[in-house]
Parts: C-alpha cells; structure tokens; sequence
C-alpha cells in the first residue's frame, strides 16, 4: 500500500548506562554509559513502523542540515522522505537511564518553529497516496496552507487519520479518524467551557462535532480506546500487555489504523485491530527496539545527574510541581502515591516498585509529623517526616518526595496533578476518596495489591517485644 505520512520529525536519543558511585565534586551519581541509541520520533517513527511493515511510505515534512538531521535519515532508511527548505534545529530529546530507569531528559532544539514551506513533490505525495497519516507534533507543518488543501482534497479520495497535538493545528475537515490521548481530550473539551467532570464520552462527542471528522478515536493506554462515531460510543479493549516503555503507542495505532481503513475494514474493525496492533508494539519492546543507530562504548562519556531531593518542610514544596510539569510537558507520565511511610517496611517497598513502574516519575506525597499525629495517636510517627523522606528518597523507584501538614492529600494532588494515583488496598480505584478529583484533569487511580502480615503496626509491635 502507498501511505503517505505529514508531519513533524524529531530525533529521540537513549543514552544507557549503569551507575555506581558518586561524583568527587558534587553528591550526584556518575552514569557510566553503555551505549547511545539514535531513532526518528514523531512523524519518523510512523513512518519507520510502515516502512518496516512493507508499505511504501513517503514522508512530508520539514528536515534541517544539522547533525541531528543527518542521524534521522539514516534512522529513515527505507523511507522517501520529502522536505521544502528547512527553517529550524533538528529537535532533539535525549534520555539518560540508568538500567531500566529513567533519569533525565534533555531537550534541544525544541523551541517553537515557523511553518515550513512545502514543495510540488511533497503536495504529490498526498495526492497520490492510498492512505494518510497526519502525525502533528506541533512544530508548523500541519498549518502549511498548500499542505491543508491538499490534505481536504485528499480526505474525499482516501482514509485519513490525524494524530493531533495540543501544540498544533486543529485536523481539516472529513478526516476519517482523529486520534487524541484520554489527557489531550479531556483538555480540549475544558478548553472550551465543559465541566470539569468531562470525561472520555462527553469530550469524545464534543470533539467529533468541533473537528468535523468522520469518527474520534480517544486512545486510553491500558484500559484501550474509545470510538465515537455518529453519536455512537463504542469502548475497544487492550490485550493485557506488560510495558516498560509506552512511548510510541499512539504512532503505532495512527498507522496501524491508516493501513486497515485502506484496505476495506470498516471503522469499528480498523480500530480494533489498531489497538491491538499498538499493544503487540509495546510488547515488543516499543520505539526503544526501533532504534538503528547504536554506539557501544568500553569507556564512554559519563554523564553526572543532580539528585531530585523535593522535600518540603511543612507545605507542598514547589519543585515537585515543576518535576511534574516537566515530565508532563515532555510527553512523559506522572505517576503519585501518598502515605504516611512510618517504619518503611517490604509491603511499602512492592507498592513503591509497583507504582513507578507505571510511569516516567514518581513522587511520593508524605503526611508530615503533626499530620501523622492527627491520624494515628499522639505516640506517632515513629519516625521523623525528615528521616522518613531521606528512607524513600533512598529508594531507586523514588523521584522525589513532597511533604503536606493536611490530613488527606487533595491539596498536593491538585498541585501536581498526576496522570496515575497508585494506593495500595483490597478496594477498587472507584472506591478510593481521591478517585472524583484525579478523574477531574484525566488521571486515574490504580491498586496494587495489599501484602498481609506487613504493616507499620505490626512492625511497632514486634519491635516493642524485644526493645
């Protein structure tokens, strides 16, 4: 099938490594890196999946002479690749990880870039193409006239799916598909006066009038996806995947699903076998197993990381917020669990572990010593709320760590806002206080399961015994 991929390319570099000791000249971990992994994101990483499918793709849009653009077209092998005049950097996200976690994540090149200019080849490839894939990553070349009428003209003649942005262009008009995350939804749908309350129907409706396309996909990771299409609603189940890395999932279902509309599915059937496509692709390792660059390194760079210590003394410390707008604004999950962590002990560790490895970060929100009295008697905590966040700061799985005087954590969740709300119980996430105020801004709230024999008062009364 001819598939013809517009938009935005961007070049995300790994950086791996291991670390196990300090820095002499700061308290920060030295990161021995192991090897650096180049791969095109964006618009480059549909347009790779569709290569390596055995479609013949062409991608249209806007390139630099840098360096960073000379590692995508070799991360682009298979694929034609189209660009008018380029205007800006090579944006580049570079992520350092440490094993299995990440760390950090460097941005250059990011800033917003004027609409790039198109080309006579560039508007043939739409014009010629089976299927479309609009892949806006809000970096101008969805807002390129030349490129939207032939994308309008384009939408009579073949499916076309868009995979909007928050950065970028509302999609034309009679697209086939548009495919906004629950969180991107949600926001449009607020943007515009809903209720707080909106939730993925309500702003899956909204949307399909607003952008005027045949149907909307609002994708919902794990708990799958939601198809609205002429009023009607239809939920798509995900197959039970273990993810370590989500990136690229929403590419991998915009594509997926470009290719079955063209083939003659109907839309419920397309979007089905889109998901299933998208969880099949984190299964198998995701965007990270895509890249084809790789530099082993015996004696690499070393890369030194600051250490997140966000302990507040009394109120909500704010750079745990800037943590989580960070994370957010670089396309990552937040991920929070709360508590009062007196007397760490392994049932506190599985759900920690648990929890962050549902998402890019986790911050602990941490009751402090008056907050902790007022729950649970004048004789705790135990432990100092400044000895208790030095114990979870310690914890590899731990960002960071914030600290509130109030008895619930509803003032720090509104603060940080997180994307997952991780308790540990024998309740359903429904049935957790917090569920109504996460659901608000499109998170939601997630239970592992509780380890009996293991709690905080049973430790204290075990080590009563033998004090």
């Amino acid at each position: 099938m001819r598939i013809t991929v517009v938009g935005d390319v961007l070049l995300d570099v790994d950086i791996n490594g291991a670390a196990t000791r300090l820095s002499p000249d700061a308290p920060v971990p030295v990161v021995d890196v192991g090897d650096i992994r180049r791969r095109a994101g964006g618009a480059g990483l549909v347009a790779t999946v569709l290569a390596q499918d055995g479609h013949s793709v062409s991608l249209v849009t806007a390139l630099s002479d840098d360096d960073g653009a000379s590692h995508l077209k070799r991360a682009l092998s298979g694929v034609s690749v189209l660009t008018g005049v380029p205007l800006a950097p090579t944006p580049t996200k570079t992520r350092v990880r440490i094993g299995t976690h990440p760390m950090v994540r460097f941005d250059e090149g990011c800033a917003p870039a004027p609409v790039p200019a198109s080309t006579g080849e560039m508007l043939a490839a739409i014009a010629s193409a089976e299927a479309i894939v609009v892949a806006d990553y809000g970096r101008g070349m969805t807002a390129n006239t030349e490129i939207r009428a032939a994308l309008a003209d384009a939408v009579r003649r073949v499916p076309v799916v868009w995979d909007p942005h928050p950065a970028g262009s509302e999609p034309v008009q009679g697209v086939a598909v548009v495919t906004p995350n629950l969180a991107e939804a949600i926001a449009a749908a607020k943007a515009a006066g809903l209720e707080p309350s909106t939730g993925a129907g309500e702003a899956g409706r909204y949307l399909l009038e607003r952008w005027g396309s045949s149907a909307v996909l609002v994708t919902r990771g794990a708990d799958g996806a939601l198809l609205m299409s002429a009023g009607a609603a239809q939920g798509i189940p995900a197959p039970r995947t273990n993810v370590s890395d989500p990136c690229g999932a929403g590419d991998r279902l915009a594509g997926s699903l470009a290719v079955h509309l063209g083939s003659g599915m109907d839309l419920a059937q397309a979007a089905a076998r889109a998901v299933e496509d998208a969880s099949a692709f984190l299964a198998g390792g995701g965007a990270a197993a895509l890249a084809v660059v790789t530099e082993a390194s015996d004696a690499g760079p070393v890369v030194e990381l600051k250490g997140l210590e966000l302990v507040g003394a009394d109120d909500l410390d704010p750079d745990g917020v800037q943590l989580a707008r960070a994370v957010r604004a670089g396309g990552g999950t937040v991920v929070a669990t709360g508590g009062c962590f007196d007397l760490l002990h392994a049932g506190h560790a599985r759900t920690l572990a648990a929890a962050r490895g549902m998402g890019d970060c986790l911050i602990v929100c941490l009751n402090s010593d008056e907050s902790v009295r007022r729950l649970k008697g004048p004789h705790r905590p135990i432990v100092s709320v400044e000895d208790r966040a030095e114990l979870l700061l310690a914890l590899e799985c731990v960002n960071a760590v914030v600290v509130f005087g109030e008895d619930t954590p509803e003032a720090c969740l509104t603060e940080l806002r997180p994307d997952i709300w991780v308790k540990g119980g024998d309740y359903t996430p429904e049935e957790l206080p917090e569920a109504r105020l996460v659901a608000g801004w499109g998170g939601r709230c997630v239970t592992v399961p509780f380890h009996p024999a293991r709690s905080t008062s049973g430790l204290a009364a075990a080590l009563a015994k033998v004090s």
